[in-house]
């Protein structure tokens, strides 16, 4: 294959010491452009000159000696990439929430076929054993179908305002019917009877307080309290979910809870410890409201509560991602308020270079019908327009009986409003926040910054990034380009994290000290898998340092076309 490559090298001048390096078989070079980095406080100065040089490199990689070296490459990818091309790759992740409903062996492959980036699997609900069966499957599907499926598990968190019907389907509750809400344990269900998980759940209630379930699903007006328990009459009909959430109103406002509960709860944290056991990708955590509870562990926090967004800011840098739970938050702060606390969380997440996944009542008719409705089809574009980095389902792939449909409803109308975003040149103006601290750091970020400048300035097909831990990855996503980024690794944990990642294609492949050699190897798997061809054009980045380099001073950024 003949590969031509423009390239740019960053070259890094620390405490007046300069380091060299040259690119092999250099044509010719020429200076443009320097520019002077400085460490906080101006103590330590940098010189990054950035010098353009043009070469050809002929024959750079020996036929491949086995055909049966491949690519750790995603099945549903690589199907997408072929039917659509480069562009119309979808961007936007998608997780789906396994329960009762697609736990099977053919529904998991349906989910994956159907697009399914992410398995959550909610630990408010089932047993452990329940849970290994579900992972085992899905790295089962991974295995041996050649899917690449990342798994989340979700903690319940210490939630007061938990309730059961025992039913493992959704009950509908009538207008007029009176329900008992108990904290008695027993086992199996009773006739409009609820088990709430907390003893003191009805504490400080009072008779005429208004019992809302899930955000508004349902609603009872309380009119009798006998002991701890509370005789209610349904004034709203609607839907009763298992494990269903609620709160209290009076007067038109919340009735405060103020019971000191801690953010993980002795089940949390066995779960979680029963999560790294079992191998999972992304642990999320509920009811995160200040960032001290999460500095100890790596989660995704989940955003829901009032608490949480005045301490947004730290809880996001604290966390490893973020998770816009709307059904829950919806509940703590007016509703006409979510949608731009929606937008904000997503910008901040971006600014601070954190996987944002919006959640909650996407397609919550689907629970029940096989469309949605338009309403929300326009919810779900307007996550993608914000470029959230992923979309859930809950209940409509966990118990409703039209969760492939979902999942479909998703892939269109995300595909399509990346499209029309990218059709309309309205990609957003990100404030580039500084997030670096050292020098080199600061130098991946701004080549990563420049890089996706360069590739929507001068239409590449396709951003190929090289990375150990996926840092450079997640900032070329961070930057939402238009081509898409395939993130080559030779660490199975990386490839699964960057799953979640806005846009990127992880990709597991064994990676060795010469760089020139894996790129050259890449593009020839990529080619032969009828992925590209003449005239295509690459732009290629790494945060791999070759092993006779100073991995502080190195960073390159290649522009090739395929000859």
């Amino acid at each position: 294959m003949v590969v031509a490559s423009s390239s740019i090298l960053a070259r890094s001048l620390i405490l007046n010491r300069t380091t060299k390096f040259g690119l092999k078989n250099e044509a010719f070079g020429a200076k443009v452009v320097s520019c002077r980095a400085t460490s906080n406080g101006g103590k330590v100065k940098g010189i990054v000159s950035i010098d353009v040089k043009a070469t050809m490199q002929i024959g750079a990689l020996e036929e491949v000696k086995k055909a049966k070296e491949e690519l750790g490459f995603d099945i549903v990818s690589e199907r997408e990439l072929r039917e659509k091309g480069f562009l119309g790759k979808r961007k936007t992740k998608l997780v789906c929430t396994v329960g009762p409903a697609c736990c099977s062996m053919e529904d998991l492959e349906k989910l994956a076929l159907g697009g399914m980036d992410v398995a959550r699997l909610n630990m408010c609900h089932n047993t452990r054993e329940w849970h290994r069966d579900v992972i085992q499957k899905i790295k089962r599907l991974n295995e041996e179908k050649g899917f690449c499926i990342s798994i989340m598990i979700d903690t319940e968190g210490s939630q007061i305002h938990v309730l059961d019907h025992g039913s493992p389907s959704s009950v509908k509750a009538e207008e007029g019917s009176v329900w008992l809400f108990t904290a008695q344990r027993f086992e199996g269900s009773r006739p409009f009877t609820v088990q709430a998980n907390y003893e003191g759940f009805s504490e400080g209630i009072e008779v005429g307080d208004v019992l809302v379930i899930d955000g508004g699903m349902a609603s009872f007006e309380v009119t009798e309290k006998v002991g701890n328990d509370l005789r209610c009459q349904c004034t709203d009909s609607g839907l009763f979910l298992p494990r269903a959430k609620f709160s209290f109103w009076r007067d038109g406002k919340l009735v405060a809870r103020n019971n000191e509960l801690p953010t993980l709860s002795k089940k949390d944290w066995a779960d979680i410890e029963y999560g790294i056991s079992e191998g999972v990708d992304f642990i999320a955590l509920s009811f995160v409201n200040d960032a001290d509870s999460i500095r100890s562990t790596r989660v995704l926090a989940k955003i829901e509560s009032s608490e949480s967004l005045q301490k947004l800011e730290e809880i996001i840098e604290a966390s490893d991602g973020i998770m816009v739970a709307r059904g829950d938050l919806g509940v703590e702060i007016p509703y006409e308020q979510i949608p731009t606390v929606q937008e904000e969380i997503t910008h901040v997440c971006r600014e601070l270079n954190k996987p944002v996944i919006v959640a909650s009542q996407l397609l919550e008719s689907m629970v029940e019908y096989p469309t949605p409705t338009r309403a929300e089809v326009a919810d779900v574009s307007e996550a993608v327009r914000q470029y959230a980095d992923a979309l859930i389902l809950s209940g409509e792939s966990a118990i409703g009986p039209y969760g492939q449909k979902a999942l479909s409803v998703l892939q269109m109308a995300s595909s399509r409003m990346e499209l029309w975003s990218w059709e309309e040149n309205r990609q957003s103006n990100l404030h580039q926040r500084q997030l670096g601290v050292s020098l080199p750091d600061r130098i991946s970020e701004q080549i990563c910054n420049c890089a996706v400048e360069m590739a929507n300035n001068l239409g590449v097909d396709a951003i190929f990034v090289y990375t150990k831990h996926g840092q450079m990855a997640s900032l070329l996503s961070r930057n939402r380009p238009y081509s898409p980024i395939f993130a080559f690794t030779s660490d199975n944990g990386t490839r699964m994290a960057l799953n979640l990642q806005w846009g990127v294609i992880p990709i597991l492949i064994d990676l060795s000290d010469d760089m020139e050699a894996d790129i050259s190897r890449t593009i020839d798997l990529i080619r032969r898998k009828g992925m590209l061809k003449t005239g295509d054009s690459l732009l290629v980045v790494s945060d791999l340092t070759p092993a006779h380099l100073n991995s502080t001073a190195f960073q390159s950024i290649q522009v090739k076309t395929v000859v």
